[in-house]
């Protein structure tokens, strides 16, 4: 089962990149790894051009396909999620995220820009056929920092809000397990039918 996380910052230590890190390592805790996939990941000239048919979109939209959710976390810049994620959701195809459980998580300068998911981002999403996007979850630049030692500290509210989030995902994926099944020798079970007849 593929978990596959997308990072909308340019930023390898960006806060938005900080929270979808710590949604992995929640995943992980529940039995499930992810897969990351950052702005990085893909020429610039490609996102900037946004070249459809190069074999990073490609491999960009198999990694989408072979996904059953994905977690995407985006820097809030002038009320909007970021330009550089746009221009990575527009490499996608149109229903590329139907079927998949997607949790949105963006960071921002302050509180003003929490709708910037509702009515910046989720409306993409649901342009590329997601029909089960989570409540997004939403912190501040006071939410998500660096001490003096550069250990990051995430607000206890945050935390909560976005374990409880991941424990959404990881409940839908619980469901989504196929059932284990023993395997079975063929051999014995011949045999066996041979001696009851």
């Amino acid at each position: 089962m593929t978990i596959l996380t997308i990072a909308g910052s340019p930023s390898l230590s960006s806060r938005s990149s900080i929270l979808l890190r710590h949604a992995a390592d929640r995943l992980l805790q529940r039995g499930y790894a992810s897969h990351e996939l950052g702005l990085r990941d893909l020429p610039a000239e490609d996102l900037i051009e946004g070249i459809y048919t190069g074999s990073a979109a490609t491999a960009l939209r198999t990694r989408v396909a072979k996904a059953r959710a994905v977690l995407i976390a985006t820097p809030v810049y002038k009320a909007s999620f970021s330009g550089g994620l746009k221009a990575l959701l527009d490499l996608l195809d149109e229903r590329a995220l139907a079927d998949k459980l997607v949790l949105p998580i963006a960071t921002g300068g302050s509180t003003a820009h929490l709708l910037a998911l509702e009515y910046s981002l989720k409306p993409v999403l649901s342009a590329l056929g997601a029909r089960h996007i989570l409540a997004g979850v939403y912190a501040t630049e006071t939410q998500v920092t660096r001490n003096a030692q550069g250990v990051v500290e995430i607000d206890h509210g945050v935390v909560a809000r976005l374990e409880d989030s991941v424990d959404r995902v990881a409940r839908y994926l619980d469901t989504a397990r196929p059932a284990h099944t023993e395997a079975y020798d063929l051999g014995k079970l011949a045999a066996r039918a041979r001696l009851s007849v």
